[in-house]
């Protein structure tokens, strides 16, 4: 045990200490009421409860190693969200949506899903969280959980886009959520934003298109949500070509 550790435990936590914790505990509730309101038929906002739970993934780290309060129960307590919310979740509301007349095929993709988001999760905690593809740091090995999440829900945006569109067969959604599980324990390398550097002189330009994507997210959620997941696609694709392309040396 260090001694900042031993400080903290007998001086006690500071409150601005425990907010990361305190989010990643948001983020359970966000993810299991999404699977109470999926259960109820109010599958708007449980998609949003889920991407929800995304930001808050992707603030409660970050906030932590701001606050240099990083902790053990810390990281356990965001692995287990991570698998409720991005594992568990997102399949269960797919099901109860659009599965429910191939009942026993359906429960076998959301069991793949789910069994694949787990050993991601699990590999990448073996790794130390520092998973990289062949020691790399600017890719990860596979789609991350809450990318995977947002993905695995794409045919539900498509449906809340395009109301007057017919849903897509049962069979055609449950080979998707297959096939986006099995990415995620893939090895395919995949772009980690957490390594990617912004210029002095592109900054300005960085900013303002994090407004017109927040913009879009506000005014066309579900038409946004749709291209971004296409751009992230691509964006996988291109990464897996740019890492497999041949040397020139």
């Amino acid at each position: 045990m260090t001694e900042p550790t031993k400080q903290k435990e007998e001086t006690g936590f500071a409150l601005i200490h425990l907010l990361p914790n305190a989010l990643t505990i948001t983020a359970i509730c966000a993810g299991l009421s999404a699977i109470r309101f999926g259960v109820q038929g109010n599958y708007v906002l449980a998609v949003q409860l889920i991407i929800a739970a995304c930001v808050l993934d992707g603030l409660d780290g970050r906030i932590a190693r701001l606050l240099s309060s990083d902790s053990k129960l810390g990281a356990e307590l965001d692995s287990l969200a991570d698998f409720v919310n991005f594992g568990v979740a997102p399949p269960l509301v797919l099901y109860f949506w659009a599965l429910q007349d191939i009942r026993s095929a359906a429960w076998i993709a959301v069991l793949i899903f789910a069994v694949c988001c787990v050993m991601r999760l699990a590999r990448f905690n073996v790794g130390g969280k520092s998973e990289t593809c062949d020691q790399d740091n600017a890719y990860f090995e596979g789609v991350p959980a809450p990318a995977g999440a947002l993905l695995v829900m794409l045919p539900m945006y498509l449906s809340f886009a395009f109301a007057d569109t017919p849903l897509l067969p049962s069979v055609l959604i449950c080979l998707y959520m297959v096939i986006i599980g099995l990415l995620l324990i893939s090895r395919i390398p995949t772009w980690s934003f957490k390594t990617t550097r912004v210029s002095p002189e592109n900054v300005k330009y960085f900013l303002i298109g994090v407004a017109i994507v927040g913009t879009a997210l506000l005014t066309f959620a579900w038409v946004t949500l749709i291209a971004l997941c296409g751009g992230y696609a691509g964006m996988v694709a291109w990464a897996w070509l740019d890492k497999n392309e041949p040397s020139n040396h």
